[in-house]
Protein backbone atom coordinates (compact mmCIF):
# COMPACT_ATOMS: atom_id res chain seq x y z
CA UNK A 1 0.00 0.00 0.00
CA UNK A 2 1.12 3.85 -0.52
CA UNK A 3 1.25 6.65 2.11
CA UNK A 4 -1.28 9.72 1.98
CA UNK A 5 -0.72 13.55 3.92
CA UNK A 6 -3.00 13.68 6.26
CA UNK A 7 -4.05 17.42 7.32
CA UNK A 8 -4.17 18.93 11.37
CA UNK A 9 -6.28 22.04 10.46
CA UNK A 10 -5.72 22.78 13.87
CA UNK A 11 -2.11 22.72 14.05
CA UNK A 12 -1.84 24.81 10.97
CA UNK A 13 -0.25 28.46 11.86
CA UNK A 14 0.13 29.60 8.38
CA UNK A 15 3.84 29.82 8.28
CA UNK A 16 3.48 28.82 4.62
CA UNK A 17 6.98 27.22 4.83
CA UNK A 18 4.88 23.87 2.84
CA UNK A 19 4.71 26.01 0.33
CA UNK A 20 8.07 27.12 -0.53
CA UNK A 21 9.49 23.83 0.35
CA UNK A 22 7.14 22.52 -2.38
CA UNK A 23 7.90 25.32 -4.81
CA UNK A 24 11.91 24.58 -4.48
CA UNK A 25 11.06 21.08 -4.54
CA UNK A 26 9.70 21.29 -8.21
CA UNK A 27 10.73 24.80 -9.65
CA UNK A 28 14.44 25.08 -8.30
CA UNK A 29 12.93 28.45 -6.88
CA UNK A 30 11.02 29.55 -3.95
CA UNK A 31 8.14 30.82 -5.78
CA UNK A 32 4.50 30.12 -3.38
CA UNK A 33 2.30 30.35 -6.44
CA UNK A 34 3.57 27.05 -8.31
CA UNK A 35 3.62 25.28 -5.23
CA UNK A 36 1.34 22.18 -5.07
CA UNK A 37 0.33 23.05 -1.84
CA UNK A 38 -1.51 26.50 -0.72
CA UNK A 39 -2.57 27.24 2.91
CA UNK A 40 -5.40 29.17 2.91
CA UNK A 41 -5.51 31.81 5.58
CA UNK A 42 -9.23 33.14 6.51
CA UNK A 43 -10.26 36.09 8.79
CA UNK A 44 -10.11 34.84 12.62
CA UNK A 45 -6.49 33.61 12.04
CA UNK A 46 -7.66 30.50 10.87
CA UNK A 47 -5.08 28.51 8.28
CA UNK A 48 -5.33 25.09 6.68
CA UNK A 49 -3.44 23.66 4.31
CA UNK A 50 -4.99 22.28 0.89
CA UNK A 51 -3.64 19.75 -1.60
CA UNK A 52 -4.45 16.90 -3.90
CA UNK A 53 -5.72 14.56 -2.12
CA UNK A 54 -5.39 11.17 -4.74
CA UNK A 55 -9.01 10.72 -5.35
CA UNK A 56 -10.10 6.96 -5.91
CA UNK A 57 -11.99 8.26 -8.65
CA UNK A 58 -10.37 11.38 -9.62
CA UNK A 59 -13.10 14.17 -10.94
CA UNK A 60 -10.41 16.25 -12.56
CA UNK A 61 -9.71 13.14 -14.70
CA UNK A 62 -12.92 12.91 -15.46
CA UNK A 63 -13.31 16.75 -16.83
CA UNK A 64 -9.75 16.53 -18.60
CA UNK A 65 -10.77 16.72 -22.62
CA UNK A 66 -6.74 15.56 -23.51
CA UNK A 67 -6.85 12.19 -20.88
CA UNK A 68 -3.76 14.00 -19.31
CA UNK A 69 -4.74 13.30 -15.99
CA UNK A 70 -4.67 9.86 -14.95
CA UNK A 71 -5.32 7.49 -11.79
CA UNK A 72 -2.05 5.02 -10.93
CA UNK A 73 -3.31 2.68 -8.45
CA UNK A 74 -0.25 1.14 -8.05
CA UNK A 75 1.37 4.29 -6.63
CA UNK A 76 -1.92 5.32 -5.34
CA UNK A 77 -1.39 8.86 -7.37
CA UNK A 78 -3.23 11.02 -9.44
CA UNK A 79 -0.67 12.18 -12.33
CA UNK A 80 -0.44 15.03 -14.87
CA UNK A 81 0.92 13.77 -18.94
CA UNK A 82 2.29 17.24 -19.01
CA UNK A 83 2.87 17.18 -22.57
CA UNK A 84 -0.77 16.21 -22.68
CA UNK A 85 -1.78 18.95 -20.80
CA UNK A 86 -3.41 21.76 -22.79
CA UNK A 87 -3.67 23.88 -19.78
CA UNK A 88 -7.50 24.44 -20.28
CA UNK A 89 -8.18 24.10 -16.15
CA UNK A 90 -11.11 22.37 -16.41
CA UNK A 91 -9.46 20.08 -13.78
CA UNK A 92 -9.17 23.15 -11.68
CA UNK A 93 -13.16 23.84 -11.75
CA UNK A 94 -14.08 20.69 -11.07
CA UNK A 95 -11.94 19.87 -8.26
CA UNK A 96 -13.66 20.04 -5.08
CA UNK A 97 -10.97 20.56 -2.62
CA UNK A 98 -8.81 23.16 -4.43
CA UNK A 99 -5.95 20.54 -5.06
CA UNK A 100 -5.09 21.56 -8.57
CA UNK A 101 -3.07 24.41 -9.76
CA UNK A 102 -1.68 26.06 -13.25
CA UNK A 103 1.70 26.86 -13.68
CA UNK A 104 1.75 30.45 -15.15
CA UNK A 105 4.67 30.29 -16.98
CA UNK A 106 4.62 27.13 -18.81
CA UNK A 107 0.31 27.16 -19.08
CA UNK A 108 0.50 23.13 -17.43
CA UNK A 109 -1.68 22.15 -13.87
CA UNK A 110 0.39 21.51 -11.66
CA UNK A 111 -0.65 19.22 -8.44
CA UNK A 112 0.94 17.06 -5.37
CA UNK A 113 2.53 13.96 -7.08
CA UNK A 114 4.12 13.55 -3.14
CA UNK A 115 7.14 14.32 -3.98
CA UNK A 116 7.88 10.80 -5.42
CA UNK A 117 7.66 9.47 -1.99
CA UNK A 118 9.25 12.10 0.10
CA UNK A 119 6.14 14.70 0.86
CA UNK A 120 8.53 16.97 1.12
CA UNK A 121 6.33 19.48 2.58
CA UNK A 122 6.08 16.60 5.57
CA UNK A 123 9.50 16.91 6.36
CA UNK A 124 9.32 20.48 6.71
CA UNK A 125 6.21 21.63 8.69
CA UNK A 126 7.47 22.73 11.93
CA UNK A 127 4.22 22.04 14.06
CA UNK A 128 2.52 18.85 12.75
CA UNK A 129 -0.23 20.10 10.23
CA UNK A 130 0.82 17.30 8.08
CA UNK A 131 1.62 13.91 8.55
CA UNK A 132 2.88 11.30 5.77
CA UNK A 133 1.35 7.80 6.86
CA UNK A 134 0.62 4.35 5.20
CA UNK A 135 -2.56 3.75 4.04
CA UNK A 136 -4.63 2.44 6.40
CA UNK A 137 -8.49 2.12 7.72
CA UNK A 138 -7.74 4.18 10.92
CA UNK A 139 -5.64 6.85 8.98
CA UNK A 140 -8.16 7.17 5.88
CA UNK A 141 -10.57 7.76 8.60
CA UNK A 142 -8.16 10.07 10.66
CA UNK A 143 -8.15 12.03 7.08
CA UNK A 144 -11.71 11.55 6.66
CA UNK A 145 -11.82 13.54 9.76
CA UNK A 146 -9.54 16.29 8.90
CA UNK A 147 -11.04 17.05 5.83
CA UNK A 148 -14.68 17.53 7.69
CA UNK A 149 -12.75 19.75 10.35
CA UNK A 150 -11.44 21.91 7.12
CA UNK A 151 -15.18 22.23 6.02
CA UNK A 152 -16.31 22.78 9.51
CA UNK A 153 -13.56 25.64 9.99
CA UNK A 154 -14.86 26.85 6.07
CA UNK A 155 -19.00 26.91 7.50
CA UNK A 156 -18.08 29.00 10.49
CA UNK A 157 -15.45 31.90 9.00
Amino acid sequence: MGKVIVINPELCTGCRICELVCSAEHQGAFIPSLSRITVVRLDKGLNFPILCLQCQDPPCAAACPQGAIFRDDSKELVLVNEKACIGCKYCIYCCPFGGMGLNFFERKIIKCDLCKGEAKCVKACPTGALEFLEITKEVIQRRKEGISRVAKLLREA
